[in-house]
């Protein structure tokens, strides 16, 4: 009996000290969130606005996804979201608090056009005032080069370069893959040029795709490069990007001299070098000892001590960013439940007028539609409705985009893709030399249809074809109505034929250049609201406030993961990862069935929007083939 005693003993304190240990933990989580938030209190009186941009910056960043991290048993990409960034450079321009900038580019994945100018145009509000800009990087290319053309001086490592690729490359395609196997893709399109199934059922890019892509990769590239030139007048574009071999040479294969002798960097030197300098201007650290440190103050909490304001009356600006999908979507996606869902929430609110921020390739028909249909709603209220195009709004970007008023766009962005799709695979083939076949009976054409593993009937292909052909003249029919143009005009401009914001105008598919703000104001303007009197209400309620421990927690995995980045030979690593995942993305979308899909596969994506998982690419595929 006593030695029983002493066992229910010794199991009440192993209980009561497990209790304690996950009591602890508890209390210690709890602190760490608490503390993670950003807080304003840690914004020094004077020194440098430090924005290290290890990541990709984007419309809208996504809170990040603590099943998917754990699944993936790694971590996604850090996002900016790019008003972010615009806001914090601007209010640093004014304050007094900021003495420079620094741009820490070493980990930087880049961004589409459209923001990257609108953050290049905030740095040179900076300059105006007189503060200098500082970047630094191990190695720069297009778009890093973008934002460092408007510092004041661009350092790079000895051990770094820069080089200029372009807009443009290769993409893969699966007919020869899909023969082999011998699964069969299924295609129902509309468009001359909707080249999104072309991967499907081609083995090279049709002369309409190739066509369309060289109009639109060299409208982006005379934009990167006038862009560019008038920031850094002294960069030699023209060598750089036409005779890389005799540029190498002439700095002796020195990649970085080459860099500093075509006028794309200012200096050379090390992280501590560079620090060194910036702190003759923005001062020393007194907090921290290490070579190199200067005073400095980092993005998040000076964006938590610069709040935007909400004076007047409330412009409600709802973002459609990433691939349009049904239901509520998830990180990197749009839901079309989900937007619809915080239109009709928002309709409860006095909105003086409605902005919708697109930046979005496409996705599904169906959840298109059902956004155009909430955005009506508030229509349907007689208040203005603009629609702002960031980098990208294509097939269903564009979709949504109808019910406007008023359509602002840039030079650089990508629209148009005025056409349908859907991609069904069939197996029947690929079962039969298994020795696997299909039979049974029929009370109509339709029964049992579709069937994957027996294949269509002739009936099933009319049906299809008939349905997309359908959805097509509904698209054309929504922007025939909204754009003020015959069906038969839009058809012309359309079958699925991506356009630059420039032609867009031309076209009579954009009304006129302007970003966000610009939209805004025309709102405002069409509202009766002077200046002052309104600002914008962005909808869909506050940022996730546990994201700010899970982006620090997933930084600091990145970094154990990969402690030196992005020197050259890293970024031909990445965009080798990139290939991978691209693939795999490309098969998912050809394997998962899906509705008609209003998407631009051959818009331009940016290089890491999604990519827990781009570090597992081949068992992505192999779980792709396992299903």
């Amino acid at each position: 009996m006593a030695f029983a005693g002493k066992v229910w003993r010794l199991l009440v304190g192993i209980k009561d000290g497990l209790a304690l240990l996950f009591l602890l933990l508890f209390f210690m989580l709890l602190f760490a969130v608490l503390t993670a938030r950003p807080s304003p209190g840690v914004v020094r009186a004077d020194g440098a606005l430090l924005l290290e941009l290890d990541g990709v910056v984007v419309e809208q960043a996504s809170a990040p996804d603590p099943l998917q991290m754990l699944l993936s048993q790694s971590v996604p990409v850090r996002e900016f979201g790019a008003r972010d960034l615009t806001r914090a450079i601007e209010a640093a321009a004014t304050d007094d608090r900021v003495n420079s900038i620094v741009l820490d580019l070493s980990g930087f994945f880049g961004g589409g056009q459209v923001h990257l100018q609108d953050i290049g145009a905030a740095l040179e509000k900076v300059r105006a005032a007189e503060k200098p800009v500082f970047a630094y990087a191990l190695a720069y290319s297009d778009d890093s080069l973008m934002l460092a053309a408007h510092a004041s001086e661009v350092w790079l490592d000895p051990m770094g370069g820069a080089f200029i690729a372009g807009p443009g490359g290769h993409r893969m395609y699966y007919s020869g893959l899909l023969d082999q196997l011998n699964i069969r893709a299924r295609v129902y399109r509309v468009g001359e040029f909707k080249s999104a199934v072309e991967p499907y059922t081609r083995g090279d890019m049709s002369p309409e795709a190739r066509e369309n892509a060289s109009q639109i990769t060299t409208a982006l590239f005379e934009e990167w490069k006038a862009h560019v030139k008038k920031a850094r007048p002294k960069a030699d574009i023209e060598q750089v990007t036409t005779d890389v071999e005799g540029w190498i040479e002439a700095a002796d294969q020195n990649f970085a001299q080459a860099a500093l002798n075509a006028g794309l960097v200012d200096k050379l030197g090390s992280w501590e070098e560079f620090g060194d300098r910036v702190a003759k201007v923005a001062g020393k650290d007194d907090w921290e000892k290490a070579p190199g440190a200067f005073a400095s103050t980092e993005l998040e909490p000076w964006l938590a001590d610069n709040l935007p304001e909400q004076n007047g009356q409330p412009i409600g600006v709802v973002t459609i960013a990433g691939e349009i999908v049904d239901g509520p979507g998830g990180s990197g996606t749009v839901g079309g439940q989900r937007i619809s869902d915080i239109l009709d929430e928002a309709l409860q609110k006095d909105l003086s007028g409605l902005v919708v921020r697109v930046d979005s390739p496409g996705g599904s028909a169906l959840a298109s539609e059902e956004m155009r249909r909430a955005i009506l709603r508030h229509k349907a209220k007689d208040i203005p409705v603009a629609v702002s195009f960031a980098n990208v709004a294509a097939s269903g970007g564009y979709w949504v985009a109808a019910p406007g008023d008023r359509i602002f766009a840039e030079p650089e962005t990508i629209t148009g893709s005025i056409g349908i799709f859907s991609v069904i695979p069939t197996f029947e083939n690929a079962l039969a030399e298994w020795g696997v076949t299909s039979d049974g009976v029929r009370t109509t054409p339709l029964s049992g249809q579709p069937d994957l593993t027996g294949g269509f009937t002739p009936e099933v292909d009319t049906l299809l074809q008939a349905g997309t052909e359908d959805g097509y003249r509904r698209f054309i029919s929504l922007v025939a109505e909204s754009r003020k143009m015959t069906p038969e005009r839009v058809d012309e401009i359309g079958q699925g034929r991506v356009w630059d914001g420039g032609t867009a105008r031309q076209l009579g598919l954009v009304d006129q250049f302007g970003g966000l703000d610009d939209a805004i104001a025309w709102v405002a303007s069409e509202a009766e609201l002077e200046d002052g009197d309104y600002h914008p209400l962005f909808l869909g309620g506050p940022v996730d406030p546990y994201a700010s421990l899970l982006q620090q927690f997933g930084a600091a995995q990145a970094e154990s993961q990969s402690a030196t980045f992005h020197d050259l030979s890293s970024m031909i690593a990445l965009r080798q990862e990139q290939s991978g995942a691209q693939m795999v993305r490309d098969l998912d979308r050809l394997l998962t069935t899906r509705g008609a899909q209003a998407y631009c596969l051959e818009c331009p994506t940016l290089p890491a929007r999604a990519t827990a998982e781009q570090g597992n690419w081949l068992e992505g595929l192999a779980k792709l083939f396992a299903r």
